[in-house]
């Protein structure tokens, strides 16, 4: 039998018909990646395997450093088949590392590769998918026709002038791109060497001279109505932690004068504004009806010597183990006391967290929403099925996986969409399971809507995005019939 094959992870006969009558045939709503824009808008053509599979895949990397490649095959100047090359020697070592499952799931998909990856196939493989690349198909607006994909929200900066996203408006194709609003460098008072060249750069986007606290403000609320304007309806934050300890206006005010003005921050100082900010960011999404993300609990940049050589992103993150609980009640109760709590999705790294986190969400839950309060999907280094697997397991035991908006992507491939058909086999095969256990009724009117509701459809409703139409932009007929 082909390793990937129509039954794949899909252990017992409900799990199989749950699969294929029901979470197969959803679309994609891919409401968080990391894609560039400006590769949708361009419609960009990928040469070959290495440019759309291994640019930037610091997941693949990680691997390779870890089975002796060099750096040079990593990031480095090797050529790009010298590269490929390299990760296929790497793959059969891999084997329960999810990058095994995900490599061969998306060679079979891609390009209709059954054969098991390794360095004595890489050259056959390798002609095999850069002769696909090479057709319509295969474009970046190809791959999210091909895959279903209706919905793409990138990771945008507030500084950003979203143009790339303007042209896609404009053109009106079956996938709608949408900003999500990143404002995670507001918070950097801290750093000066990059604080200061991003305030001048939001102050020229803004058109407003950013000289005080409330200038900075100013500048921000014109931005997050600027993002709305343009189909933004998602606010993104990548913290430690989250930030509690509140100030007040004045003193949060002086802080970010010593900042403005060169002189350093201390750590603390840098909580307590980061507080402040934070608290502003909830107003705003509150006030506009977003879906505000916190993805929580990574531990970044490391290995400081390689960061300084290869910069952030390349590899070098980790799950933290900071100490959670209070500061995310201390946030979202302060939120809920200013009648400003906005629909959230927490996105918890440390797996010893994931009870917490599903017993946290009660607690905010206000009967006005269903599922207002989100447990994000297994995220990074949880995005694998025994990952997805707790993160649904803490989720059904303290909230309502009905509810479940369902998986993302959160990624900066476009190789990456069959980890949709991947979360929804550990779905099928997680709810079939049960089924055939006696530990939920063998009934497919009710459980066949729960699974394409987490599929596709609650994080539809619950996003609740503008058409293009509304947007202002050209709507065609592909368009229109998206969510038909």
């Amino acid at each position: 039998m082909k390793f990937i094959h129509e039954e794949f992870l899909l252990q017992t006969k409900t799990a199989r018909r749950l699969y294929h009558k029901f979470a197969e045939p959803e679309p994609i709503f891919d409401y968080h990646c990391h894609l560039p824009p400006k590769d949708l808008a361009e419609n960009r053509q990928f040469k070959n395997l290495f440019e759309i599979w291994l640019e930037g895949d610091h997941y693949k990397w990680r691997a390779m450093r870890s089975n002796g490649v060099p750096e040079r095959y990593c990031t480095g100047d090797a050529e790009p088949f010298e590269k490929f090359k390299a990760w296929a020697a790497t793959v059969p070592d891999t084997i329960r590392n999810p990058l095994y499952h995900w490599t061969h799931l998306e060679l079979k998909r891609y390009f209709g590769v059954d054969e098991l990856l390794n360095e004595a196939n890489a050259s056959r493989i390798w002609k095999q998918a850069n002769a696909l690349l090479a057709t319509p198909q295969f474009t970046a607006l190809g791959i999210c026709r091909k895959f279903k994909v209706t919905h793409v929200c990138t990771t945008d900066d507030p500084a950003d002038d979203l143009k790339y996203h303007h042209a896609l408006a404009a053109s009106g194709g079956f996938t709608q791109v949408l900003p999500a609003f990143r404002p995670d460098k507001s918070l950097g008072v801290n750093q000066p060497k990059q604080f200061q060249p991003w305030l001048e750069a939001l102050a020229c986007a803004a058109d407003v001279d950013i000289k005080d606290l409330n200038s900075f403000l100013q500048a921000l609320k014109a931005r997050h109505e600027f993002f709305h304007q343009n189909g933004c309806r998602l606010s993104d934050h990548g913290l430690n932690q989250c930030f509690a300890e509140f100030p007040t206006e004045k003193e949060a005010a002086r802080i970010f004068v010593k900042a403005r003005t060169g002189r350093p921050v201390s750590g603390e100082e840098h909580c307590r504004f980061a507080s402040f900010m934070m608290l502003f960011f909830g107003h705003l999404d509150a006030s506009k009806g977003w879906v505000k993300q916190l993805h929580l609990g990574a531990l970044r940049n490391n290995n400081t010597r390689l960061l300084r050589q290869l910069g952030p992103d390349t590899g070098f993150d980790s799950i933290g183990d900071f100490s959670q609980a209070v500061s995310l009640s201390n946030y979202l109760n302060r939120l809920d006391q200013d009648n400003a709590l906005p629909k959230t999705i927490i996105y918890n790294l440390n797996p010893a967290d994931n009870y917490m986190f599903a017993a946290m969400l009660g607690n905010f839950q206000d009967g006005t929403i269903a599922g207002k309060i989100q447990l994000g999907s297994g995220w990074w280094f949880l995005d694998q099925k025994e990952g997805m697997e707790w993160q649904m397991n803490a989720l059904s035991n303290l909230g309502l996986l009905s509810r479940f908006v369902g998986m993302v992507t959160d990624s900066r491939s476009f190789m990456s969409y069959p980890r949709h058909e991947y979360f929804r086999r550990t779905l099928c095969n997680l709810i079939g399971n049960d089924v055939e256990n006696g530990l939920i009724p063998n009934d497919e009117k009710m459980v066949g809507p729960m699974i394409k509701n987490i599929c596709y459809q609650n994080a539809r409703h619950y996003l609740n995005f503008p058409t293009l139409a509304e947007l202002g932009g050209k709507t065609s007929q592909t368009a229109r019939q998206r969510l038909k």
